[in-house]
């Protein structure tokens, strides 16, 4: 199986996005490397990569949500492995948390149907392979802290900051840093 792979530029550094034969997005995360993403994809929807200067619907949808248009990255379709039914139910849930509007852990674990499955919430968003797509930077802990993010809090930082302005253009986000996931 062949997995188309690109590398977008974005004010916070490159991101790069493989997507599977049918377009759908396997894996994103801002790196410069598309195969730094491949062990982050389930072995049966691994392939090797084709590098492509664009990947069509998913960059254009890229361009538009750093353009302002936060909700492009919405429809853009995803598969990645579930690792069971929760998981699965609960990046759904991710991607229906809007743009401007971060929750909890512990609301995002009630809005998944598991109010006191807190861990299990945090667990669905460390293992989320489609950062960005499936935005688990949208999730703070408790206290309104950021807590944790693969790629790095001034990443999460950045596109928290992003999404409370619509115009696109970059402010610096002032919420309070703490690299711990609760």
């Amino acid at each position: 199986m062949i997995i188309d792979s690109t590398v977008i530029g974005t004010p916070i550094g490159p991101l790069s996005v493989l997507a599977g034969p049918d377009g759908a997005v396997r894996a994103a995360g801002f790196t410069p490397d598309p195969a730094v993403l491949l062990p982050l994809v389930h072995p049966p929807l691994r392939g090797d990569l084709r590098p492509r200067a664009d990947l069509g619907p998913v960059s254009r949808a890229v361009a538009s949500y750093l353009d302002g248009e936060l909700t492009a990255i919405d429809v853009v379709p995803v598969h990645q492995h579930t690792g069971g039914a929760f998981m699965a139910h609960a990046w759904q849930v991710l991607r229906e948390v809007a743009a401007g509007e971060p929750v909890t852990y512990t609301g995002f674990a009630a809005r998944a149907g598991r109010p006191a499955a807190v861990r299990a919430a945090a667990a669905a968003c460390a293992r989320n392979a489609a950062a960005l797509f499936v935005p688990c930077h949208r999730v703070l802990r408790t206290d309104g802290t950021l807590g944790g993010y693969r790629w790095g809090l001034d990443v999460k930082t950045w596109l928290l900051g992003h999404e409370r302005h619509s115009d696109g253009k970059p402010t610096p986000a002032t919420l309070p840093i703490d690299a711990t996931v609760g």
